[in-house]
């Protein structure tokens, strides 16, 4: 079923102080897809998991608000009725 030892893990993934701004450069990596390794075994050491979802989420967002933004550019200039 579950070890015994699966909420005292998920407790101490959470008390951790990983820097902020390490955890948005770990998630701007990954949403390229290229990561040595050993980087990422420091980050799964290191950073807190609740601040690597909200990163991703705000990273998200951010990445589809700016192609919503280009999109509208493109159809407003004209370029794209041909």
């Amino acid at each position: 079923m579950s070890e015994p030892h699966a909420g005292n893990d998920l407790k101490q993934a959470v008390a951790r102080r990983g820097s902020f701004v390490r955890t948005f450069r770990a998630v701007a990596w990954s949403f390229f897809g290229v990561r040595k390794g050993s980087e990422y075994e420091q980050d799964v050491a290191q950073l807190n998991p609740l601040h690597v979802i909200v990163a991703g989420i705000v990273a998200a967002a951010l990445f589809v608000g700016g192609l919503v933004l280009i999109v509208r550019w493109v159809v407003g200039s004209g370029v794209a009725a041909g």
